[in-house]
């Protein structure tokens, strides 16, 4: 079953599907200064990915075993960091990587990483995952359960939103990808972090398993469709020779 899963999740990933257009909403033709793809150029979380698990099979029993697990967990420092990993607003995604990237990454001290990490918020994330969203609106674990998630501040806001794939993920996986294309030498450090802001939503009961799963297929397909974006291009050359700067 596994197996046969992973063998559809490949293959949708290099259709020309996976590139439909996907529903109207903002993208570079509304706003250009935070977004590079238009929704043309964006990748249909839909047609990339299979259904949700459904209720009472065996792959929505290991999202309940892990959103179990990661519960324990809220009371212990991993918990806490996956309440402060719930905001990704002001320049959140950017300060979550300072850590691992090993300088910060703010407008004052690298203002070209900087815009090349905020103009892509979006596209990794409503762009990229919004025709999922709609299509199933999946209930997450914290409205499933009626238990608080660890981070309350956008509970009642995100219980509207489908939880099916993850916008925060996709967007933290996105972020390590690009980030460890410029900082290589700490590759390593800079995935695990990416890794670890997927798992923070299954701790805070956001997210269940399979959307954080998923939504790094989608965050990977961002990255290599941006990557054939001029715009995004220009900037990640920016962002690169500003970097090699700071390791003279």
């Amino acid at each position: 079953m596994k197996k046969s899963m992973l063998a559809f999740c490949v293959a949708s990933l290099f259709s020309l599907n996976a590139f439909a257009l996907v529903p109207s909403g903002n993208d570079a033709t509304t706003k250009p200064d935070l977004y590079y793809l238009k929704n043309a150029q964006a990748i249909d979380s839909l047609a990339l990915l299979p259904p949700p698990p459904e209720v009472g099979s065996i792959a929505f029993l290991n999202d309940q075993a892990m959103y179990e697990q990661g519960r324990l967990l809220r009371s212990t420092a991993r918990g806490k960091q996956a309440a402060e990993d719930a905001n990704l607003s002001s320049g959140g995604v950017a300060n979550a990587f300072a850590g691992a990237f090993g300088s910060p990454i703010t407008a004052k001290d690298s203002p070209e990483l900087h815009k090349l990490l905020t103009n892509m918020i979006e596209d990794a994330g409503d762009l990229a995952t919004r025709s999922a969203k709609q299509k199933y609106m999946r209930v997450r674990p914290f409205a499933f359960y009626g238990v608080p998630t660890c981070n309350t501040k956008e509970q009642d806001e995100l219980a509207k939103n489908g939880s099916y794939p993850s916008g925060h993920t996709s967007i933290g996986w996105a972020t390590a990808l690009v980030l460890a294309e410029v900082n290589p030498a700490r590759q390593n450090d800079i995935l695990k972090r990416g890794y670890d802001l997927g798992e923070s939503r299954v701790i805070c009961g956001y997210h269940w398993q399979s959307d954080v799963d998923a939504a790094r297929i989608v965050g990977s397909a961002v990255v290599a469709t941006l990557h054939s974006n001029p715009a995004f291009q220009q900037q990640l050359q920016k962002a690169k020779d500003e970097f090699a700067k700071t390791q003279k």
